[in-house]
């Protein structure tokens, strides 16, 4: 192996014929210098080679896939668990798993939907199911995420703010503590929040209230513990005040 200079690619790897970037195009000759090789290079060449021999990572490598965003259409059974079963107690049907009650996920349309659909869900209620609207605001921690049908698969973490879901004219918000976001490829979007509120139900002399409270505990706070506690309600205030008053 030998290495050469050029202006044009910089330092490229030469065959002692020729360039490997050359196999489609010649390029100028160019004077070889043969690299020696070292100690310290031999054995990680040969350590490379043993690993890649090993039984192990060839079955890795055999049993893995490509990443994909493409949901299968139907769930997939929990065969371990029925396996693990039968060989137990053969004359007894295995018990249900969760998978077993779930409903079968739309496949990706072919060509992108005029609408997303939006399931919005708390701990104890669900506020939005199987909805189809033009357009869902997300207050990401990484800032406002608009959803469109068609939105590339993605997870995103939730902040306190407002959740805007655009349905024609009509324009639906709620106030959110925290959550995730799941955007699906097939132009469905799960959203989960802790706590949420139609903005119109919010008092702002509440909200205005109880800002004032929380900065005076965190001005006043003497522990890590009551810092933090205050911090998180002065955090959601300022967010309930921005979303009440912009």
């Amino acid at each position: 192996m030998s290495i050469c200079s050029d202006p044009f690619l910089g330092w490229s790897l030469l065959s002692p014929q020729r360039s490997i970037f050359s196999t489609s195009q010649s390029l100028r000759p160019c004077e070889s210098r043969a690299i020696p090789e070292t100690p310290s290079s031999a054995m990680f060449r040969r350590a490379t080679a043993a690993l890649l021999r090993q039984p192990v990572l060839a079955s890795a490598r055999a049993s893995a896939r490509a990443l994909s965003t493409d949901l299968p259409a139907a769930p997939t059974a929990d065969s371990a668990f029925v396996e693990a079963w039968r060989k137990v107690t053969p004359n007894i049907e295995p018990p249900k798993t969760p998978l077993s009650f779930m409903q079968p996920r739309p496949p990706t349309p072919s060509s992108i939907p005029t609408k997303i659909t939006v399931n919005f869900v708390l701990p104890y209620s669900s506020e939005l199911s199987q909805k189809e609207v033009d357009m869902v605001i997300i207050p990401a921690t990484t800032g406002q995420m608009g959803v469109l049908p068609g939105h590339v698969a993605s997870i995103a973490e939730l902040k306190p703010g407002v959740l805007s879901v655009h349905e024609g004219n009509d324009v639906t918000k709620y106030f959110i503590s925290s959550g995730f976001a799941f955007i699906h490829g097939n132009s469905y979007a799960d959203i989960i929040a802790v706590e949420a509120v139609p903005l119109d139900r919010i008092d702002a002399g509440l909200v205005q209230k109880g800002l004032a409270e929380f900065t005076q505990k965190l001005s006043s706070a003497s522990t890590d513990l009551e810092k933090a506690e205050a911090q998180i309600g002065v955090d959601a205030h300022s967010a309930l005040n921005s979303a009440l008053t912009g």
